[in-house]
């Protein structure tokens, strides 16, 4: 079960309004999450709105015990168990749960994505390609899946896998994967952000991609259609800084569109395993980069009525870059900051990938 600041840090990121950027910033202010707790109803009055809902002592022990019986555990930002990896990535999730090894983090990690409706000699190759990848030393990371996801899970079981979902613990999606995902429980790792009980929606996907990313020295799409969501899961990669690779296909086949798509615009072309091993070679086996500083707000920082209006004038429908705000409002980055973290508590503001805004 939870300790006390782990119940208080659940129930900070389950209140509504408070995404990955406010979580952290409210703990880099008050210190714990109980006092960032405590904090929020003021900040949402500051910020022109209704406090949010936050959810009760009871209603964290309640969801705690969930994940337990689940077989899950919770993994903090911060605090050990969380995969360093994913904690460099711009926008890491501040919480989550995971069923199985968590030792597997500790492993050189690639993710491995592709199309659902894959071809039968894709999913072969990727079947085989991550059992050869296991055999290296390798992890392979997915996202449960049809298709090349769950061929890749099938390749990589006995050597490890980690299983990333949209859904609860307790959701099994695709129901015909639900003896895969029992199996990698037991033999391998799977995990997410969503709270137990929790549906997979269209929503939730792209933020699993943006875990799979990050969670990977390097990203390898199989066989994607244009405009998939593998190909989501390759540019979060690139913008991670991490290496994103592509397996060539025929130009007859609208699968491998993306894929050759990919090559065309930079992508490492892939066609074994020791490829990718030589891929990843210069990331080595520890980290890819070394993390961002994080934000340190100035708790001295003045911010007026005036301040907020202006900030609020510049703010519209159409998401804008923070460093943009900064040139036309002339305020300093600790009043920008506390301005926008104010908003976004009232539930005013929307943050966007690449540190942009807007308002609701």
């Amino acid at each position: 079960m939870l300790d006390a600041d782990g119940l208080a840090r659940l129930r900070l990121i389950r209140t509504s309004s408070v995404g990955p950027v406010a979580f952290a910033q409210l703990l880099a202010r008050f210190g714990s999450a109980q006092a960032a707790l405590d904090a929020i109803p003021g900040f949402a009055r500051r910020g022109g709105g209704a406090s949010p809902r936050i959810p009760s002592l009871a209603d964290a022990e309640r969801e705690a015990e969930t994940v337990q019986r689940a077989g899950g555990t919770y993994l903090f930002a911060g605090r050990p168990g969380y995969p360093p990896l994913l904690a460099e990535a711009e926008g890491a999730p501040p919480v989550l749960m995971a069923a199985g090894d968590i030792g597997l983090f500790a492993r050189p990690t690639v993710a491995m994505v592709g199309a659902r409706n894959a071809s039968a000699a894709a999913v072969r190759f990727a079947r085989q390609l991550a059992a050869e990848l296991g055999g290296l030393g390798f992890v392979v990371v997915s996202g449960l899946a049809r298709g090349i996801d769950t061929a890749a899970h099938r390749g990589a079981l006995a050597n490890g896998t980690i299983g990333v979902v949209a859904s609860g613990l307790d959701i099994f999606y695709p129901p015909e994967n639900e003896p895969l995902q029992r199996e990698m429980q037991a033999q391998g790792l799977v995990v997410t952000e969503q709270p137990p009980g929790t549906e997979p929606h269209a929503r939730h996907f792209p933020a699993r991609n943006r875990i799979i990313a990050g969670l990977s020295l390097g990203t390898l799409v199989v066989e994607a259609a244009p405009k998939s969501g593998s190909l989501i899961t390759a540019r979060i990669a690139a913008d991670y800084g991490r290496e994103v690779m592509a397996v060539p296909g025929s130009p007859l086949d609208p699968r491998a569109q993306g894929c050759n798509q990919l090559i065309r615009d930079g992508a490492t072309l892939i066609q074994s395993a020791a490829e990718i091993a030589e891929a990843l070679s210069p990331f080595g086996r520890g980290r890819v980069a070394a993390p961002a500083a994080p934000f340190v707000p100035d708790t001295s920082a003045d911010v007026s009525e005036g301040d907020r209006r202006t900030i609020v004038s510049l703010l519209g429908p159409v998401a804008v870059a923070i460093d943009e705000l900064l040139r036309q409002s002339g305020l300093s980055p600790a009043a920008l900051h506390l301005v926008l973290l104010e908003l976004e508590l009232a539930g005013r503001l929307i943050r966007h990938a690449g540190g942009r805004v807007s308002l609701d």
